[in-house]
């Protein structure tokens, strides 16, 4: 049987010769064509193919975050140059609390990847108030856990003033 266009422009199966391989289509007149049935065995494969190409070229693109080359050396900065709310926040982590913000002690997963790659959960973010903001604004210190396993005395901080964009290491 062969797939043909009729009068109104509705597809109809009608018998046609046997060739020994299926044929399908028509032509706007009416004429029936012939196309390998097998052609469209390979249809769903091209497709998959097509997919998968496409997958792996957007997979392969470069990744756009920023990343701290594991070389060079952050810049640091001491404690008594913070801001007087960077300190009281500081005296806060290493007390264990209590946190004056909801979001305060949670993961900071460092996608920015600025920061010494670390297993999840190794790091935590805290708020330092800026005064003026209605907000949390946008600094904060990243504690990691350290040999000690916890933030409170690991001893490792970072301050951001620009909500994660860079880092300095807190020196004692």
């Amino acid at each position: 049987m062969v797939g043909a266009a009729g009068a109104s422009g509705t597809w109809a199966a009608r018998p046609k010769a046997d060739s020994g391989r299926g044929t399908v289509g028509a032509t706007a007149a009416g004429a029936v064509r012939s196309v390998p049935a097998a052609w469209f065995a390979w249809l769903p494969r091209l497709l998959a193919l097509v997919l998968v190409l496409a997958l792996g070229a957007a997979c392969a693109r470069e990744d756009p975050r920023p990343v701290r080359p594991s070389a060079a050396p952050m810049a640091e900065v001491p404690i008594e140059a913070l801001p007087p709310e960077a300190r009281q926040t500081l005296q806060l982590i290493q007390r264990g609390g209590p946190f004056p913000y909801r979001k305060d002690g949670t993961v900071f997963f460092n996608r920015e990847r600025l920061l010494p790659p670390q297993p999840r959960g190794y790091y935590t973010e805290y708020t330092v108030p800026t005064p003026g903001s209605r907000d949390r604004g946008a600094r904060r210190i990243v504690a990691g856990r350290g040999s000690t396993g916890d933030p409170a005395t690991s001893g490792e901080y970072y301050y951001t003033d620009d909500h994660y964009r860079s880092f300095r290491r807190i020196r004692p």
